[in-house]
């Protein structure tokens, strides 16, 4: 297939819009799935996707179309996540890419998300083609979505192919559209040039290779080095995906594929970098993407420390799979030895977390989630802070910094009300806000990224019945007045339940935990205190009750005297047990107050 008969272009849209049913669709119209594969959500393989309805991962499939001016075409296909937490996964998509099928639901309209995923494709100048989808609901409303698209967008309305990806209205536009309008690869020399956009582990083949080749042609046996290692390979094996691995015997400038070479670990490969000939290599590195940098940091430990060596070797394997999802090893007085990992946001962190349950058969437990704080010490050295347990003695900190992020709410009319109300608790300032149409509304505002990590998003969909939708962006940081809360167990401090909080909510926030912590650490021979304190100060405070031997029960009579004197001796008793006793809370309790908080 010629490069002129080549188009590369990806799926974008808001999550739930309908990209994987059109995807499926697509190759079913170009005849690329034979009848006896066919299912739905073919390009979702995890078991997670299917079940959650989302897509995880980006998935390239080539496909072979005869258009109607009688010319055969190679379509190359990218389906990409719709969620803001797989935001890098879209990017990724969109950097080998020269075109982009922009996916608006025909009853929901424009979403957040469908604005950033148009900002993100303008920034890698694709060309954009508007599809309105499920235009056979019975409340479809074409004509608006049109204004919509023209309003928010900058793209002319009329330019948007209405369809039905479920009922198969509308594909072969799409396919003719994909021909007329995206321009095909442009061909440069004839240096081996392909930028690395992903990659998967195969237990048996070692590290398998998603690129896009900009310039020149691979095959096997030729010897190729990446860019950023500097380190050489042989090619062993390229093809195509149909969406199943297909070998070729040579891929050319234009095609998107797969290399098997012989790299056995994952540290040896980097997202986004350049594969080029090993004898006559590229002087430069393509423009990649931006660097991914994780957004919320969370311990993760197995329940068995005799599991911490498989941990690290799943966490490894996972890594080269998702190049967003940063570990290293960290160690607690607590839970023992474990990881600190970095994620996107909190659905990133909860679809690692169940990954490494279901692939790699790991009892794991999780932190409670925080974020990179920047500390100015008084000495004017600046510290970066991801764990509560490094932060510095408050009376060494000028100031703590939070990160800040750029919220966009899109909301019915009438949940304005309760949705600033609800950035008002969350310590945000609401920045402007703007009419998309007559029903909806987006407000643009400045949240601290910590309070919109674990029920923001939760809260917007239960006060809007489901039509909320929130994306948001990095904003910098600014300072705070916040503060290390620490739990006491006995008077010692409990590292795997300290956070950094904001002053006015330390308080609440304390009371919960201790209240939580009494019900499940078990009771001792003495008193044990639970207290949540900041600094010196102690600012909530539970007790476990004693377990009490009835040392009375042999005095049936006699003086009230001899009853005393077996109290008193019972109570010093316990007083020496408490002094030198220490209080073992159980990895039960750990896992209960971390689920819960």
């Amino acid at each position: 297939m010629t490069i002129k008969n080549t188009r590369n272009f990806c799926i974008i849209a808001h999550i739930d819009h309908g990209k994987t049913t059109l995807s499926d669709r697509l190759m079913d119209s170009t005849g690329t799935i034979a009848e006896r594969e066919k299912q739905d959500q073919l390009l979702d393989s995890m078991d997670l996707e299917r079940e959650r309805g989302i897509t995880i991962k980006s998935h390239p499939v080539a496909m072979k179309y005869h258009a109607k001016d009688g010319k055969n075409y190679r379509l190359n296909l990218l389906d990409t996540p719709g969620h803001v937490d797989f935001a890098y996964e879209v990017s990724r998509s969109l950097a080998a890419c020269e075109g982009a099928i922009l996916v608006v639901d025909a009853a929901q309209g424009v979403e957040a998300q469908t604005v950033a995923n148009v900002h993100l494709a303008s920034k890698h100048d694709l060309v954009i083609i508007p599809v309105i989808n499920k235009i056979d609901l019975p409340n479809a409303d074409v004509e608006t979505v049109r204004k919509q698209i023209e309003d928010l967008l900058a793209i002319p309305g009329e330019d948007a192919i209405p369809c039905s990806a479920k009922a198969g209205i509308g594909i072969e536009d799409i396919l003719e559209a994909v021909i007329a309008r995206i321009p095909p690869p442009k061909q440069r020399d004839d240096t081996l040039r392909a930028l690395v956009f992903d990659s998967v582990f195969d237990g048996y083949r070692g590290v398998v290779g998603y690129m896009r080749i900009f310039s020149g042609s691979a095959a096997p046996g030729q010897a190729v080095k990446l860019l950023s290692t500097n380190k050489n390979y042989e090619i062993k094996e390229v093809g195509v995906f149909t969406p199943k691995m297909f070998p070729q015997a040579k891929l050319h400038s234009g095609d998107v594929g797969y290399f098997i070479a012989n790299i056995k670990t994952t540290a040896e490969i980097k997202i986004g970098d350049t594969l080029t000939d090993a004898k006559r290599p590229a002087t430069e590195a393509l423009p990649g993407f931006q660097e991914i940098h994780p957004m919320v940091f969370s311990g993760i430990y197995p329940i068995n420390t005799a599991d911490f060596e498989h941990l690290k070797a799943a966490m490894g394997k996972l890594q080269i799979n998702d190049a967003a999802f940063v570990f290293q090893p960290e160690s607690s007085i607590a839970l023992g030895f474990g990881f600190r990992c970095g994620f996107l946001g909190l659905l990133h962190m909860e679809i690692i977390q169940e990954r490494l349950r279901r692939e790699y058969d790991m009892d794991i437990i999780a932190t409670y989630p925080s974020v990179i704080y920047e500390v100015i010490r008084t000495n004017g050295e600046r510290l970066e802070v991801d764990n509560p347990a490094n932060l510095p003695d408050m009376s060494v900190i000028e100031e703590i910094r939070e990160p800040i992020v750029k919220c966009f709410v899109m909301i019915p009319n009438e949940n304005i009300g309760d949705m600033m109300q609800l950035m008002m608790e969350k310590r945000g300032t609401v920045d402007h806000t703007e009419s998309i149409d007559t029903r909806r509304v987006m407000i643009t505002a400045l949240i601290p990224l910590n309070e919109i990590l674990v029920d923001f998003h939760d809260k917007i969909k239960t006060l809007t019945r489901g039509y909320g939708s929130m994306d948001y962006e990095s904003a910098g940081y600014r300072a705070a007045d916040l503060v290390k809360l620490e739990i006491l167990v006995n008077a010692e401090p409990v590292d795997a339940f300290s956070s950094i909080v904001h002053r006015d909510k330390a308080e609440s926030r304390g009371r919960a935990l201790a209240f939580k912590l009494k019900d499940v650490i078990p009771k001792q021979l003495y008193l044990v205190a639970i207290q949540a304190a900041i600094g010196g100060k102690i600012v909530a405070r539970e007790t476990v009750s004693a377990m009490r031997k009835n040392v009375t029960a042999k005095c049936y009579g006699g003086d009230i005297t001899r009853k005393r004197k077996l109290l008193e001796k019972q109570k010093e008793g316990k007083k020496r047990m408490k002094a030198i006793g220490s209080v073992n809370i159980p990895q039960e309790a750990f896992i209960q107050v971390l689920k819960t908080s």
